[in-house]
């Protein structure tokens, strides 16, 4: 199985997202929606899924909730954490989150547009007490579930386009983007200058528009 990045980081990522979101809600004070939408535009979302160490290891989740907020402009009040992060539902979720997208391999962004960070804390209970494994399959049941359509037309439609204006924006002829979403194509099998061009219109990451071979 293809994982984000090297496991001997995988602890240190957990706990630094965990850390990040208990952090930027509890003593910040931060919508956790609103602020994992910064942590996405700020790019550091794609820098630590990606296994960026200087992102993943090398800083504290407190480092990195300071490093999103002046990426974004967003001004703020340096104050001293709290001791007990480690009993919050958004630490939880942090230190599922991490450990899902780890095993999954897909951007922070695609996970959030099919399964909302809030509903992922709504998972607390019952799943903080049950094995990671139970939250990685119940997480993949969702996914899948919200994977009916192919990811370019999901994709494409949350970016508010119609198909003949990502036709016209890509310069990838029209024909072809109504085979990829109707699976009459194999868009894993495509021109990567194909992929890396519809990425660039829908504002995605590539390997995002890609399919499981399950559901081809």
């Amino acid at each position: 199985m293809i994982h984000a990045y090297d496991k001997l980081y995988l602890e240190k990522a957990r706990t630094s997202l965990a850390r990040m979101f208990d952090f930027a809600v509890h003593d910040l004070g931060f919508e956790l929606a609103d602020f994992f939408k910064l942590f996405i535009v700020s790019g550091y979302a794609d820098l630590f899924g990606k296994g960026d160490i200087r992102t993943i290891a090398g800083c504290s989740g407190i480092e990195l909730t300071y490093t999103v907020l002046d990426k974004c402009n967003i001004s703020y009040k340096r104050v001293t954490p709290r001791n007990d992060m480690d009993r919050s539902r958004e630490y939880w979720a942090g230190w599922a989150l991490a450990y899902y997208q780890f095993h999954s391999a897909l951007s922070f962004a695609s996970i959030e547009k099919q399964v909302p960070i809030n509903d992922i804390v709504a998972m607390y209970n019952p799943y903080h007490e049950m094995d990671i494994h139970h939250f990685v399959d119940h997480m993949n049941n969702l996914i899948h579930a919200n994977r009916q359509e192919a990811n370019l037309k999901r994709l494409r439609l949350y970016a508010k386009l119609s198909q003949r204006e990502l036709a016209r924006e890509s310069e990838i002829p029209l024909r072809t983007i109504q085979q990829y979403e109707q699976r009459q194509k194999n868009i894993n099998k495509a021109g990567a200058d194909y992929v890396i061009t519809l990425a660039r219109v829908l504002g995605c990451n590539a390997e995002d528009l890609l399919e499981n071979q399950t559901d081809q």
